[in-house]
């Protein structure tokens, strides 16, 4: 069951975790890749990344 579960998190968490570094090597933006890299938040501190903390400069070069 256990296992199970580690299955289910890392399905939920790699994606996000993903597509947040991906985004933050894209814009240069060291200390946030960092961050994410070593910091296990259950994917909390990517999506807020996505969808609040990159929008600032994505929408300012609009």
């Amino acid at each position: 069951m256990e296992i199970l579960l580690l299955f289910i998190i890392l399905l939920w968490v790699l994606p996000w975790k993903g597509v947040a570094l991906w985004r933050a090597a894209s814009r240069g933006e060291k200390k946030w890749f960092i961050a994410m890299l070593i910091l296990n938040t259950f994917a909390i501190l990517e999506i807020l990344y996505i969808f609040v903390f990159s929008k600032d400069k994505d929408s300012k070069k609009q």
